[in-house]
């Protein structure tokens, strides 16, 4: 597809400065654009990127100086980072618009129902009662157990499994291998020293515009409803277990697990690897950084954590620091040990 940097800053609502009759064909980072590509620049670590690349469109924020002047077209924009990302997702859905229809082998239960639009890849499975909006696409291989609701211009990708009367809203995305409604880990341990298994009766709500990386999954509630808030955004590899609520506009980086019945509230961000356990509540606005342990509840909202068991960024830094000296204290402390062992010794000469 060929797009000309008038067509690119209407959809931006950017300012054109040079050809505005420029076209592009791909995107490309700045430090490899060629001339038909369209690159950004946001970061200032890449600045000097901008008086070497070839790139033939670039956008940049309108606070962005030239040191010189650059052979690129120029698109001026409030946020280069969002403006960029917003024209790959435009391209992105004009590439899928091609996905429509019915591929075989499929089965497809009498009872479900199908929207305009749908694209359903080879070998999936669409269960009883189960219901795909307008627009989405099932990707080949996927599994949409009974009772199922798929929202509009969803996307699901290869492999997912979403079991029995889960929920799905609009414009989400699912990436492949993820498995939702799988059940949650609830054994309740018998006077022999076996553990009998807690039936899981509820299911996952996942809300409008939420994003959820391959590999990850989410349990369904013992009873009621493990719960992603609109436009809360998972990475790769999570671990999210029963009745969790996490609350909008949340983002949870990789290899992250949360124990069951916590309640993240919005807007949280937790980097990855970190444990969160059972039964609490996380504030709105909580910063987690990665392999932080979040042991007890978090009651002050945009609280910054670190550490394990987690506590205030500022005051784990402050640790890290005394920590790396612990090896120099320690002979400092040796060292006065010896010089009061030896002043005691020499008074207790003096007064013999």
């Amino acid at each position: 597809m060929e797009f000309s940097a008038r067509q690119i800053a209407s959809l931006v609502n950017g300012k054109i400065e040079g050809n505005a009759e420029k076209s592009v064909v791909g995107f490309a980072k700045i430090e490899e654009a060629k001339t038909l590509d369209l690159a950004f620049l946001a970061n200032p670590k890449y600045e000097d990127f901008l008086y070497t690349t070839q790139a033939g469109i670039i956008i940049l924020n309108n606070s962005q100086e030239l040191r010189s002047p650059i052979p690129a077209t120029i698109i001026r924009v409030e946020d280069a980072y969002s403006a960029f990302a917003s024209l790959m997702k435009t391209y992105q859905q004009m590439q899928a618009t091609h996905l429509k229809g019915i591929q075989e082998p499929v089965f497809i239960h009498p009872t479900a129902k199908i929207g305009s639009d749908v694209f359903i890849g080879a070998f999936s499975y669409i269960g009883e009662n189960t219901v795909i909006g307008d627009n989405s696409k099932i990707h080949p291989q996927s599994y949409l157990g009974n009772h199922v609701s798929i929202g509009a211009r969803s996307v699901i990708y290869p492999g997912v499994k979403i079991y029995q009367d889960c929920s799905i809203g609009d414009d989400v995305i699912i990436h492949a291998g993820t498995v939702i409604g799988s059940d949650g880990f609830g054994f309740a341990p018998q006077a022999d020293g076996t553990y009998q298994k807690v039936p899981q009766l509820g299911n996952v709500v996942v809300e409008d515009q939420v994003e959820i990386g391959a590999n990850t999954c989410i349990d369904r509630a013992t009873m009621g409803s493990t719960i992603i808030r609109k436009g809360t955004k998972l990475d790769n590899l999570l671990q999210v277990a029963h009745n969790v609520e996490i609350g909008e506009n949340s983002v949870i980086a990789a290899q992250t697990g949360i124990s069951g019945s916590t309640k993240l509230g919005k807007g949280v961000m937790i980097g990855g690897q970190t444990g969160i356990a059972g039964h609490i509540h996380v504030a709105d606005g909580t910063r987690a950084a990665g392999q932080t342990g979040i042991t007890k509840s978090v009651n002050k909202p945009n609280t910054t954590l670190n550490g394990t068991p987690a506590f205030d960024a500022k005051s784990y830094l402050k640790s890290q620091a005394v920590y790396k000296r612990l090896p120099d204290l320690e002979k400092k402390i040796l060292e006065l040990q010896a010089t009061l062992h030896k002043l005691i010794s020499e008074k207790a000469t003096i007064s013999a």
